[in-house]
Protein backbone atom coordinates (compact mmCIF):
# COMPACT_ATOMS: atom_id res chain seq x y z
CA UNK A 1 0.00 0.00 0.00
CA UNK A 2 1.39 3.64 -1.23
CA UNK A 3 1.33 5.99 1.41
CA UNK A 4 2.29 9.90 1.40
CA UNK A 5 4.52 9.44 4.18
CA UNK A 6 6.63 6.50 2.74
CA UNK A 7 5.88 4.96 6.13
CA UNK A 8 3.74 2.16 4.72
CA UNK A 9 2.18 1.70 8.30
CA UNK A 10 -1.33 2.86 7.25
CA UNK A 11 -1.59 4.81 10.14
CA UNK A 12 -1.26 8.21 9.23
CA UNK A 13 -4.21 10.61 7.97
CA UNK A 14 -1.75 11.00 4.57
CA UNK A 15 -2.78 7.59 3.55
CA UNK A 16 -3.96 7.24 -0.20
CA UNK A 17 -4.99 3.61 0.57
CA UNK A 18 -7.64 4.26 2.56
CA UNK A 19 -10.38 6.27 0.57
CA UNK A 20 -13.69 5.83 0.85
CA UNK A 21 -17.20 7.85 -0.33
CA UNK A 22 -18.18 9.98 2.63
CA UNK A 23 -21.29 8.60 2.91
CA UNK A 24 -20.00 5.63 3.95
CA UNK A 25 -17.62 6.63 6.55
CA UNK A 26 -19.97 8.79 8.28
CA UNK A 27 -22.41 4.73 8.41
CA UNK A 28 -19.40 3.65 10.11
CA UNK A 29 -18.53 5.21 12.41
CA UNK A 30 -22.23 5.70 13.71
CA UNK A 31 -22.15 3.06 16.40
CA UNK A 32 -24.43 1.36 18.69
CA UNK A 33 -24.38 -0.13 21.76
CA UNK A 34 -26.32 -2.60 23.67
CA UNK A 35 -30.44 -3.12 23.90
CA UNK A 36 -31.16 -3.27 27.21
CA UNK A 37 -33.44 -1.14 29.24
CA UNK A 38 -31.70 1.57 31.40
CA UNK A 39 -32.99 1.85 35.38
CA UNK A 40 -31.51 5.27 35.68
CA UNK A 41 -29.61 7.92 34.16
CA UNK A 42 -25.92 6.64 34.30
CA UNK A 43 -25.70 5.49 31.38
CA UNK A 44 -26.94 7.88 27.72
CA UNK A 45 -29.30 5.64 25.83
CA UNK A 46 -31.91 6.40 22.79
CA UNK A 47 -35.06 4.67 23.34
CA UNK A 48 -33.92 2.61 26.36
CA UNK A 49 -30.93 1.01 23.98
CA UNK A 50 -27.73 2.35 26.29
CA UNK A 51 -25.34 3.84 23.90
CA UNK A 52 -22.32 2.58 26.31
CA UNK A 53 -21.48 -0.26 28.75
CA UNK A 54 -21.84 1.11 32.54
CA UNK A 55 -18.03 1.50 33.15
CA UNK A 56 -17.07 3.23 30.26
CA UNK A 57 -17.24 7.33 29.64
CA UNK A 58 -17.25 8.32 25.57
CA UNK A 59 -16.82 11.87 24.97
CA UNK A 60 -19.77 13.55 23.54
CA UNK A 61 -18.85 13.16 20.11
CA UNK A 62 -18.56 9.56 20.15
CA UNK A 63 -21.68 9.84 22.47
CA UNK A 64 -23.64 11.60 19.12
CA UNK A 65 -22.41 9.53 17.03
CA UNK A 66 -23.44 6.36 18.54
CA UNK A 67 -26.77 7.98 19.02
CA UNK A 68 -27.04 8.61 15.56
CA UNK A 69 -25.94 5.32 14.64
CA UNK A 70 -28.88 3.51 17.15
CA UNK A 71 -31.94 5.97 15.74
CA UNK A 72 -30.66 4.58 12.07
CA UNK A 73 -30.24 1.04 13.16
CA UNK A 74 -34.09 1.31 14.77
CA UNK A 75 -35.45 2.78 12.51
CA UNK A 76 -34.49 0.46 9.86
CA UNK A 77 -36.46 -2.06 11.72
CA UNK A 78 -39.65 -0.07 12.32
CA UNK A 79 -39.63 0.43 8.70
CA UNK A 80 -38.71 -3.80 8.28
CA UNK A 81 -35.61 -3.87 6.41
CA UNK A 82 -34.35 -5.14 9.75
CA UNK A 83 -35.41 -7.99 11.70
CA UNK A 84 -35.89 -7.18 15.24
CA UNK A 85 -33.74 -9.66 16.85
CA UNK A 86 -30.88 -7.82 15.48
CA UNK A 87 -29.20 -7.13 18.68
CA UNK A 88 -26.99 -3.96 19.45
CA UNK A 89 -23.67 -4.58 21.05
CA UNK A 90 -21.59 -2.46 23.39
CA UNK A 91 -18.50 -2.57 21.57
CA UNK A 92 -19.89 0.12 19.49
CA UNK A 93 -19.86 -2.19 16.30
CA UNK A 94 -23.17 -2.94 14.09
CA UNK A 95 -23.81 -6.04 12.59
CA UNK A 96 -23.71 -6.51 8.78
CA UNK A 97 -26.92 -6.63 8.51
CA UNK A 98 -27.76 -3.35 10.27
CA UNK A 99 -25.43 -1.91 7.90
CA UNK A 100 -26.66 -2.81 5.44
CA UNK A 101 -30.15 -2.08 6.25
CA UNK A 102 -29.07 1.27 7.05
CA UNK A 103 -27.71 1.63 3.32
CA UNK A 104 -31.36 0.78 2.47
CA UNK A 105 -32.91 2.91 4.58
CA UNK A 106 -31.12 6.05 3.45
CA UNK A 107 -31.56 4.90 0.06
CA UNK A 108 -35.06 4.52 0.38
CA UNK A 109 -35.89 8.18 2.35
CA UNK A 110 -32.94 10.77 0.96
CA UNK A 111 -34.34 12.41 -1.73
CA UNK A 112 -31.30 13.90 -3.81
CA UNK A 113 -31.94 16.09 -6.70
CA UNK A 114 -28.72 16.14 -9.61
CA UNK A 115 -27.41 19.66 -9.20
CA UNK A 116 -27.98 21.24 -12.69
CA UNK A 117 -25.51 23.02 -14.32
CA UNK A 118 -26.06 26.51 -13.45
CA UNK A 119 -25.44 25.43 -9.43
CA UNK A 120 -22.72 23.57 -10.93
CA UNK A 121 -20.81 26.86 -12.23
CA UNK A 122 -21.60 29.22 -9.05
CA UNK A 123 -19.70 26.18 -7.06
CA UNK A 124 -16.80 26.11 -9.21
CA UNK A 125 -16.53 30.36 -9.58
CA UNK A 126 -16.54 30.30 -5.79
CA UNK A 127 -14.05 27.22 -5.24
CA UNK A 128 -11.48 27.46 -8.47
CA UNK A 129 -8.80 26.95 -6.73
CA UNK A 130 -9.99 23.59 -4.75
CA UNK A 131 -10.66 22.67 -8.53
CA UNK A 132 -7.25 23.04 -10.12
CA UNK A 133 -4.50 20.09 -10.59
CA UNK A 134 -1.17 19.06 -9.83
CA UNK A 135 -1.13 20.93 -6.38
CA UNK A 136 1.61 19.86 -4.28
CA UNK A 137 2.21 20.73 -0.54
CA UNK A 138 5.24 19.29 1.61
CA UNK A 139 4.31 18.84 5.09
CA UNK A 140 5.42 17.50 8.59
CA UNK A 141 3.40 16.25 11.29
CA UNK A 142 2.30 15.08 14.82
CA UNK A 143 0.32 11.79 15.04
CA UNK A 144 -1.89 11.13 18.06
CA UNK A 145 -3.28 7.81 17.29
CA UNK A 146 -6.72 6.92 18.14
CA UNK A 147 -7.06 3.38 19.51
CA UNK A 148 -9.16 1.01 21.43
CA UNK A 149 -9.27 1.74 24.84
CA UNK A 150 -7.45 5.35 24.66
CA UNK A 151 -8.79 8.24 26.52
CA UNK A 152 -9.64 11.03 23.90
CA UNK A 153 -10.57 13.99 26.30
CA UNK A 154 -6.80 13.35 27.52
CA UNK A 155 -5.52 12.19 24.18
CA UNK A 156 -6.97 15.90 22.69
CA UNK A 157 -5.60 17.70 25.36
CA UNK A 158 -2.29 16.30 24.85
CA UNK A 159 -2.42 17.50 21.02
CA UNK A 160 -3.42 21.01 21.63
CA UNK A 161 -0.66 21.22 24.09
CA UNK A 162 1.51 20.23 20.99
CA UNK A 163 0.23 22.67 19.25
CA UNK A 164 0.59 25.12 21.12
CA UNK A 165 3.89 24.17 22.00
CA UNK A 166 4.73 24.28 17.77
CA UNK A 167 3.10 27.46 17.54
CA UNK A 168 4.90 29.46 19.32
CA UNK A 169 8.75 28.19 18.26
CA UNK A 170 6.92 28.09 14.38
CA UNK A 171 9.25 31.43 13.68
CA UNK A 172 12.25 31.39 15.67
CA UNK A 173 12.96 27.57 16.34
CA UNK A 174 11.95 25.41 13.30
CA UNK A 175 13.87 22.71 14.89
CA UNK A 176 11.38 22.57 17.59
CA UNK A 177 8.49 20.43 15.41
CA UNK A 178 11.23 17.89 15.05
CA UNK A 179 11.95 17.34 18.38
CA UNK A 180 7.84 17.08 19.34
CA UNK A 181 7.54 14.66 16.12
CA UNK A 182 10.14 12.56 17.58
CA UNK A 183 9.02 12.74 21.14
CA UNK A 184 5.09 12.21 20.82
CA UNK A 185 4.19 11.34 16.96
CA UNK A 186 2.47 7.70 16.51
CA UNK A 187 3.84 7.86 12.97
CA UNK A 188 6.97 6.30 11.77
CA UNK A 189 7.67 9.53 10.41
CA UNK A 190 8.48 10.60 13.78
CA UNK A 191 11.60 9.02 13.34
CA UNK A 192 12.60 12.24 10.45
CA UNK A 193 11.12 14.77 12.50
CA UNK A 194 7.08 14.09 11.29
CA UNK A 195 8.54 14.72 7.59
CA UNK A 196 5.77 13.56 4.80
CA UNK A 197 7.94 14.72 1.85
CA UNK A 198 5.90 16.12 -0.65
CA UNK A 199 1.78 15.22 -1.53
CA UNK A 200 -0.83 15.28 -3.50
CA UNK A 201 -4.33 15.11 -2.47
CA UNK A 202 -4.33 11.75 -3.80
CA UNK A 203 -1.94 10.72 -1.69
CA UNK A 204 -4.07 11.97 1.44
CA UNK A 205 -7.11 10.34 3.13
CA UNK A 206 -9.82 12.66 2.05
CA UNK A 207 -10.46 14.14 5.61
CA UNK A 208 -6.98 15.16 5.60
CA UNK A 209 -6.49 16.57 2.09
CA UNK A 210 -9.14 18.99 2.56
CA UNK A 211 -8.00 20.03 5.16
CA UNK A 212 -4.44 20.95 3.54
CA UNK A 213 -5.46 21.73 -0.01
CA UNK A 214 -6.97 24.47 -1.42
CA UNK A 215 -5.32 27.23 1.13
CA UNK A 216 -2.77 29.08 1.27
CA UNK A 217 -1.43 28.68 4.92
CA UNK A 218 2.32 27.91 5.41
CA UNK A 219 3.74 26.68 8.76
CA UNK A 220 2.12 25.56 11.53
CA UNK A 221 -1.41 25.19 10.88
CA UNK A 222 -3.50 26.99 13.65
CA UNK A 223 -5.86 24.28 14.10
CA UNK A 224 -5.50 20.70 14.91
CA UNK A 225 -6.61 17.97 11.90
CA UNK A 226 -8.74 15.23 12.34
CA UNK A 227 -8.69 11.96 10.84
CA UNK A 228 -10.15 8.63 10.53
CA UNK A 229 -6.24 8.08 12.39
CA UNK A 230 -6.48 9.93 14.86
CA UNK A 231 -5.52 14.16 15.66
CA UNK A 232 -2.78 15.88 14.10
CA UNK A 233 -0.76 19.16 14.25
CA UNK A 234 0.63 20.02 10.77
CA UNK A 235 3.09 22.15 9.49
CA UNK A 236 2.87 22.93 5.95
CA UNK A 237 7.02 23.68 4.98
CA UNK A 238 5.96 24.72 1.16
CA UNK A 239 3.21 24.90 -1.24
CA UNK A 240 3.26 24.33 -5.22
CA UNK A 241 0.22 25.85 -6.76
CA UNK A 242 -1.57 23.55 -9.54
CA UNK A 243 -2.80 24.81 -12.98
CA UNK A 244 -6.61 26.05 -12.63
CA UNK A 245 -8.56 23.87 -14.98
CA UNK A 246 -11.75 25.19 -16.96
CA UNK A 247 -15.27 24.09 -15.98
CA UNK A 248 -15.45 21.65 -18.75
CA UNK A 249 -12.57 19.92 -17.56
CA UNK A 250 -13.65 19.25 -14.18
CA UNK A 251 -17.36 19.36 -14.74
CA UNK A 252 -17.54 15.89 -13.25
CA UNK A 253 -15.55 16.80 -9.85
CA UNK A 254 -17.69 19.83 -9.75
CA UNK A 255 -20.77 17.36 -9.73
CA UNK A 256 -19.41 14.92 -7.27
CA UNK A 257 -18.70 17.84 -4.67
CA UNK A 258 -22.39 19.37 -4.86
CA UNK A 259 -23.85 15.61 -4.63
CA UNK A 260 -22.00 15.07 -1.37
CA UNK A 261 -22.76 18.15 -0.09
CA UNK A 262 -26.18 17.80 -1.19
CA UNK A 263 -26.24 14.22 0.70
CA UNK A 264 -24.65 15.38 3.91
CA UNK A 265 -27.29 18.05 4.02
CA UNK A 266 -30.63 15.71 3.60
CA UNK A 267 -28.48 12.89 6.14
CA UNK A 268 -28.23 16.00 8.76
CA UNK A 269 -32.23 16.95 8.02
CA UNK A 270 -33.09 12.98 8.11
CA UNK A 271 -30.95 12.26 11.97
CA UNK A 272 -32.59 15.58 13.30
CA UNK A 273 -36.25 14.47 12.82
CA UNK A 274 -35.67 11.12 13.86
CA UNK A 275 -34.30 12.78 17.07
CA UNK A 276 -37.07 14.63 17.50
CA UNK A 277 -39.29 11.57 17.73
CA UNK A 278 -37.15 9.37 20.20
CA UNK A 279 -35.98 9.83 23.69
CA UNK A 280 -32.85 10.44 23.95
CA UNK A 281 -31.03 10.34 27.29
CA UNK A 282 -27.18 11.53 28.43
CA UNK A 283 -26.53 13.34 25.13
CA UNK A 284 -27.85 16.19 23.30
CA UNK A 285 -29.12 15.82 19.50
CA UNK A 286 -30.39 18.32 17.36
CA UNK A 287 -33.99 18.37 16.37
CA UNK A 288 -36.30 19.30 13.78
CA UNK A 289 -40.31 19.40 13.61
CA UNK A 290 -40.49 20.12 9.75
CA UNK A 291 -40.13 17.77 6.66
CA UNK A 292 -37.11 17.64 4.52
CA UNK A 293 -36.17 20.44 2.69
CA UNK A 294 -33.72 19.35 0.01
Amino acid sequence: MEHGCGSGSGQCGCSGGVVSKPAQTNLSDAMTFAAAPLTGVSRASVNGVALHARDDRPDADTLRQRAYGELLRQEAVHQGLLTADDIATDDGVQSEAAVSAIEALLGRNLQLPQPDEAACRRHFEAQRTRFATGERLRARHILFAVTPGVDVVQLRKRAEAALLDARCHDDDAPEKFSELAANLSNCPSSTNGGDLGWLTAADCAPEFARELFGHVEVGVLPRLVHSRFGLHVVEVVERQAGITQSFEVVRGAVTLALQQHTYVTALRQYLQLLASGAQVEGIELETAESPLVQ
